[in-house]
């Protein structure tokens, strides 16, 4: 399954397993990576040494391409990327800022780096700044979104009609028909989260992974857009900002309720009744908890499947 996202990451199948917060350890990332997909550790939850530990193990659990992913709003980010650098991490995928901060700076020391975008415009300007390909996230998606809420299948043709750089579909993938579906309209590749929260070898706690799979459609809902738009799944936290909403709350109001922490009390320690629980649209069609390799398998044989049922029409 030779193209250009295997050729750019030199993996196996055109297929990247999300960086998410508080799921995307070593364990995650090098059991995606063994399976023949690009795995990623997700930054966004570590400090930097917790940081350096986890690229260290996970060089250590596979010998095939990984990388790491950074939200850029996050605190402590020199002191991340100098550690990517120092430990010879050679794939890196920005979210949630400005790429023309990084983009040069990781390039010149020999990183590809790929910009995680929630529309044409913020495609276009990452493809200014030189990164190496783009990441287009329809608002399906779990954790931060975009505020304009364009779906998944409407941002990837849009998106490809403007950029000539290597184009990656994400937002509501997790079978190998919905992978197939937005390469046909133009995606080079998928990233997948939510169905990769649900697998063995992800650091979400079990309580949360079960949550995943017992979710129906209609349980996630896309809020506090006025700090960072977020899917979650809906649990009292969730009901307690939407109280708060009928209130005309401020900013400083929205963020006294969030606190610090919650999404690690959620979905890292168990908390489903206080905690912030990031998962995407998709997870109404999870219904299992899997090892990384068998899910990835589901999703290359299904996609071979589907392809061969496209040609009868």
């Amino acid at each position: 399954m030779s193209n250009k996202i295997t050729e750019l990451f030199q993996i196996k199948y055109p297929i990247v397993q999300a960086g998410m917060v508080w799921n995307s350890g070593w364990r995650l990332a090098s059991a995606a990576s063994n399976a023949g997909i690009l795995g990623l550790i997700g930054a966004g939850s570590m400090y930097p040494e917790v940081l350096r530990e986890h690229i260290q193990k996970c060089r250590q659990a596979t010998d095939k391409p990984f990388g790491v992913n950074v939200p850029m709003l996050y605190p402590n980010i020199e002191d991340i990327m100098n550690i990517i650098v120092d430990e010879g991490v050679k794939i890196v995928f920005t979210s949630a800022g400005n790429p023309k901060t990084w983009t040069s700076w990781l390039q010149e020391r020999g990183i590809t780096v790929v910009h995680v975008v929630s529309s044409v415009k913020f495609a276009l300007k990452a493809q200014e700044t030189g990164v190496d390909a783009i990441v287009a996230e329809g608002f399906e998606a779990g954790g931060h979104n975009g505020r304009d809420e364009t779906t998944t299948l409407t941002l990837i043709p849009m998106v490809k009609e403007q950029i000539t750089i290597p184009l990656i579909a994400a937002g509501g993938i997790a079978t190998g028909k919905a992978m197939l579906a937005t390469m046909i309209l133009g995606a080079d590749g998928v990233q997948i989260g939510s169905r990769f929260v649900a697998s063995e070898e992800s650091s979400a706690h079990q309580a949360f992974k079960q949550l995943v799979v017992n979710a129906k459609e209609g349980d996630t809902q896309l809020t506090l857009k006025e700090l960072a738009p977020v899917r979650l799944i809906k649990n009292k936290f969730y009901n307690d900002v939407q109280e708060l909403y009928k209130q005309s709350p401020t900013v400083e109001d929205l963020k006294t309720l969030l606190g610090r922490a919650r999404a690690k009390r959620g979905m890292f320690e168990g908390d489903l009744v206080e905690g912030e629980l990031e998962i995407g649209q998709i997870s109404g069609l999870i219904h299992d908890i899997k090892p990384v390799a068998t899910i990835v398998n589901d999703i290359v044989s299904e996609f071979e499947d589907a392809k061969k049922l496209i040609s009868i029409y």
